[in-house]
């Protein structure tokens, strides 16, 4: 693997930091608000503070060996004030496809920068693929002779589960963290507006019953799947599927009709568990970027 080049490529960039120089000096924090949410496709969101400041978590790539591709080409190059990866892996560390000024790679601690907050905690990879279309840890243990069992796994399968606060709203991206954390986790998390929340019909990163798991255990206003098949961006070779099965078992549902959202704390203080699906909707030209690909 020492041939893969995969350093950041922020030195081709034309942008520079006059804009946080702007924002540091002269923007209001504002507290509460409306906050934007944007969906990149994958587990990819773009969170946009009261103030502008946005935040771009997990965009994805292909596999870096190119042997096993999940997408028709890799993230679009997307500006962005700050970009925050979960982990590791290739759907989700993207980092380089970012025009940002500010880059967090598997927080755990604290960033803020004027009307956001961003916490990082510290946590393992699911590995719980007992109702996967495959058993993925069986897999990397027979082809790489690797053990992704936590608490020895390679780095890759850690995790860091991200909260950002902005707006007076508190969002949790669950990225491919495990269902079952520690106690002190669930009770560093806290009280949660927003969950987004791996869910895909092949059940990929974790099966439904855990999702619930989760889901009755934070009691959010919102849960946004992500992590799904969407057709004209992931290929069918990830083996990805829609959440559409799920869906059909939760009481309260809206299919998104745009690949944004605007919330704010007023709007959603009496939901509770509410799913908000953005479906094949994405927050980026799908025409430009496949045929820029090409």
């Amino acid at each position: 693997m020492t041939d893969v080049d995969t350093g950041l490529n922020v030195w081709q960039m034309a942008s520079n930091n006059n804009r946080m120089i702007e924002l540091q000096e002269n923007a209001p924090v504002i507290k509460e608000g409306e906050i934007e949410l944007a969906y990149f496709a994958s587990s990819a969101f773009r969170i946009t503070s009261p103030s502008g400041v946005s935040v771009m978590i997990d965009p994805w790539r292909n596999l870096p060996t190119r042997k096993w591709d999940w997408y028709f080409h890799d993230f679009p190059i997307t500006t962005v004030d700050i970009g925050v990866s979960t982990h590791a892996h290739f759907d989700h560390d993207a980092l380089h496809r970012l025009d940002a000024h500010v880059l967090i790679d598997r927080l755990v601690g604290s960033y803020s920068f004027q009307d956001v907050a961003i916490h990082g905690f510290a946590d393992k990879h699911s590995i719980d693929s007992e109702t996967a279309f495959y058993n993925f840890k069986k897999l990397i243990k027979h082809f790489q002779g690797i053990d992704i069992s936590p608490p020895n796994n390679p780095r890759s399968w850690d995790h860091s589960l991200i909260i950002v606060e902005t707006g007076d709203l508190r969002i949790l991206h669950w990225g491919d963290n495990r269902h079952n954390p520690p106690e002190s986790i669930w009770d560093a998390l806290g009280d949660i507006d927003i969950v987004l929340l791996p869910i895909d019909g092949s059940q990929h990163v974790m099966g439904y019953e855990r999702s619930e798991e989760i889901i009755s255990r934070l009691k959010p206003k919102i849960v946004i799947p992500h992590h799904y098949y969407v057709w004209d961006v992931v290929q069918r070779q990830s083996t990805l599927q829609t959440p559409e099965q799920w869906l059909e078992t939760q009481k309260h549902v809206e299919y998104l009709k745009e690949p944004t959202k605007t919330y704010s704390l007023s709007n959603i203080a009496n939901l509770d568990r509410c799913v908000h699906y953005f479906g094949e909707h994405v927050a980026f030209d799908k025409a430009a970027w496949y045929e820029k690909g090409r």
